[in-house]
Parts: structure tokens; sequence; C-alpha cells
């Protein structure tokens, strides 16, 4: 099964430095049954998209606990077996949680197939992003258009290998 895994740039530093994502249990967003019941889509490859997308709002989420992080969205693309990752059936209808699985295990970062990052032009929409969500949260429609806004910015795709260059631990 294919997980989302939700990190900022100082935690894929610290899971590339340890070689693994943990510990456990680590929320991830995969392609769930209440996921593919809000989509409406049988196409997996949009499913997966949606799933990604919901781990990125997730990331956002943690860029707004962590201050001192650079303001770009991380998730991480990882194939975990399905035994491994399991959706709570009891929040698996909360729009909140669409998505939403709870891998159990360390996964090694060799099993990541992808690493999605913002770009840099991105940083100052996801900056307000962040600022903006505890409003949004609460049902401020003008702070959830600045959270949408962070949206707009399409993750780019990157190699495990490139990691490192990533993080800043390149040569």
């Amino acid at each position: 099964m294919r997980v989302y895994v939700p990190l900022s740039l100082p935690r894929l530093a610290e899971a590339y430095k340890a070689g693994e994502l943990g510990p456990a249990p680590l929320t991830a967003y995969a392609v769930t049954p209440a996921l593919r019941e809000w989509y409406l889509s049988d196409d997996i490859e949009e499913l997966e998209y949606a799933a990604l997308n919901r781990a990125a709002l997730a990331s956002l989420r943690l860029l707004a606990g962590e201050s001192d992080a650079a303001r770009r969205r991380v998730v991480v693309a990882v194939d975990v077996a399905d035994r491994a990752a399991v959706a709570d059936p009891d929040r698996g209808l909360d729009p909140a949680a669409l998505g939403e699985v709870t891998v159990r295990e360390v996964v090694p970062l060799g099993k990541a197939a992808a690493v999605h990052v913002d770009a840099d032009d991105a940083e100052t929409d996801v900056a307000a992003a962040a600022a903006a969500l505890g409003a949004a949260d609460h049902g401020d429609d003008d702070a959830q258009f600045v959270v949408d806004g962070a949206e707009d910015h399409e993750l780019l795709w990157f190699a495990t290998q490139e990691i490192p260059n990533l993080v800043g631990l390149g040569d």
C-alpha cells in the first residue's frame, strides 16, 4: 500500500539521519474506503493525488507548530505492507480525517518511493497558510481562502537520492 507521510524539512532531515521514518505509530494518508467515497472516483491516480493533498495539509499543520522550519510542505511517499497501515473506523467519516491511516511500525527510508516538497516560490503562501490555519479551523472564510492559497502550489517530485540536498546535507 502506498502511504503519504507528512513531514517538515527538519523532520525529513531527522529521518534521513536515522535512516527511517519513525517513531511508530506514524500518521499518514492513503486511499481508504472513506476517501474513495468522498472523492467519488475509481481512478487510482486521482485517488492517490487526493491522499497526497491530504498529507500536504497535514504537513502544513506541522509547520504551524514549527516556527523555525522552512515554510515548505513535505510529504514522503512510502510503500508499506497493507497490514502495516490501518484506518481508524471511528474517524473514517470525519472530514478532517479522510484518508488518514496509522502506520504501526517504523518505516525504513529505503522504502520511500519519492519525496514531494514545495518549491522555494511557495514559501510566502505556505507561511501565510500556516499562520491562518487556526482561524480557518474556527470557520473564518478569509483565513480559509489563505489556507487554500497554499494548495495552489503543486508539490514537486524528488527522488529519494535527492533528500540530502533538500535538507542541506548534500555535498
